[in-house]
């Protein structure tokens, strides 16, 4: 698939127009955009015509605009995953036809069957379109030679291949499930660029200095991380930025909204809204769903609705990520709202009240590095979000190095002061704790009781 680049294209900026577009003038065209949404959604959407008239809202017209959107309910992945399971093969929300739908990927199933997502050829180039904006602020360039470990299919990712292509870069396409193949082709290639979650791009670098390969010494410039939250982390960042002698940014999607909707500039001082004119985005209060205005040092979970989807637009769909957000001017001049992922609301555990992400217990055990190599695993003693006091957490040792006297008590105090609970920190040896090539799960339930 092609997709031309703009006419208005710089070096920097894949659409400038847009990309530095005044908020109040995009607000304007996004307002005309969602009540045309709104009325396609009433006219092709079986699941929203029932939510919407169920909340009180008899047509298109009752909904209102942008400014009345607070007063309509939430979409939840759970009412997805039942409108599938009772509406085969795409669910009542699947507004376009079958043979109108150019592309189905679908989630991995971890939590049930697997989640089907369908996309119309105009919905696959918006996307990419999108991907474009993200992969371009984060440091991408057409001349630029791309290793991808991304496989393409049949989960969203991989569309990040067909972005990049689209972008004209010269793609070495690689994926998971063979990370000797993987490393051959990184020493060989010498890529400008590589995308990847910051989990399997530490894999790659630790599997690489063992076969005797310097990542840093590979050409990299810059890493494109994704899929998980963690390269914001400062000491997560340093430890990639140190491996590969490149630039960490990240960009952050969400599968049945768009593969990539956040792009970090060179500014590295979070990532940008990029979806101008395809998603409207709110900030909510996970606890209460009060809307929370996307101002600087705002914390809360990111809501999107769709503005120009066709196969299944979504209306206030809940992401589960919580996020810090940014604002004010940057020097590249993009105008979007910047957010930092500080970890998925549906991987946050409770311990005495005291709400807790497993990935700001990374974080602060981050800190301890060079002792430390970074990995973690939170044990919870019982299934569930509600924990009791103190959580287990494995912490991995660095290559070579031997437990301190006093580390492990050292950390929980770190952990205490910073994050408000009480923690029982075990040292394990270098390459102990689990390796993925995609996600890492920092949870680990594997010795819970069901009580």
């Amino acid at each position: 698939m092609t997709v031309a680049d703009p006419a208005d294209r710089r070096p920097d900026m894949f659409e400038p127009e847009v990309e530095t577009r005044d908020p109040t003038e995009q607000r304007a065209i996004d307002e005309t955009l969602f009540r045309k949404q709104i009325a396609y959604l009433y006219e092709n959407s079986p699941f929203y015509r029932a939510k919407l008239a169920d909340a009180g809202f008899a047509d298109a017209e009752a909904v209102g605009g942008l400014d009345d959107l607070a007063d309509l309910p939430f979409t939840t992945k759970d009412e997805l995953r039942q409108s599938q399971a009772d509406t085969a093969p795409l669910g009542a929300h699947c507004a376009a036809p079958l043979d109108k739908i150019a592309r189905i990927y679908s989630s991995s199933g971890t939590s049930g069957a697997p989640m089907y997502i369908p996309l119309t050829y105009s919905d696959l180039i918006r996307w990419i379109r999108t991907s474009q904006r993200t992969y371009t602020a984060a440091g991408i360039r057409p001349h630029h030679r791309v290793l991808t470990t991304y496989n393409s299919g049949p989960f969203v990712a991989g569309a990040v291949g067909e972005s990049l292509q689209a972008l004209g870069v010269n793609l070495v396409p690689i994926g998971t499930g063979n990370t000797d193949r993987l490393i051959t082709a990184l020493d060989r290639f010498r890529p400008n660029a590589m995308p990847g979650t910051p989990s399997f791009l530490a894999y790659i670098a630790e599997t690489a200095r063992a076969r005797g390969i310097d990542p840093a010494a590979c050409g990299l410039e810059t890493l494109v991380c994704g899929g998980e939250p963690g390269a914001s982390e400062p000491a997560v960042r340093q430890q990639l930025e140190q491996a590969f002698g490149a630039r960490v940014h990240e960009v952050m999607g969400i599968g049945d909204i768009s593969i990539s909707i956040w792009g970090e500039g060179p500014e590295q001082a979070g990532m940008h809204f990029c979806a101008q004119g395809f998603v409207h985005v709110e900030l909510i209060d996970p606890d209460t769903s009060a809307v929370i205005p996307l101002e600087n040092g705002a914390s809360g979970e990111l809501v999107y609705t769709h503005l120009q989807h066709e196969a299944a637009p979504l209306l206030r769909f809940r992401s589960r990520d919580h996020v810090v957000v940014s604002a004010g001017p940057v020097p590249s001049g993009r105008t979007g709202v910047r957010v930092r992922c500080i970890g998925r609301t549906d991987d946050m555990l409770i311990v005495r009240g005291v709400n807790v992400f497993p990935s700001a217990i990374r974080e602060v055990v981050s800190t301890f590095a060079p002792t430390v190599g970074g990995m973690i695993a939170v044990r919870p003693t019982a299934r569930g979000v509600k924990q009791s006091p103190p959580l287990p957490v494995a912490v991995e040792l660095a290559e070579g190095v031997e437990p301190e006297a006093g580390l492990a008590a050292a950390i929980e105090t770190a952990i205490r002061e910073r994050l408000i609970f009480t923690a029982q920190v075990e040292l394990v040896a270098a390459g102990t704790l689990a390796r993925s090539e995609y996600k890492s799960r920092l949870v680990d339930y594997t010795s819970a009781t069901d009580g």
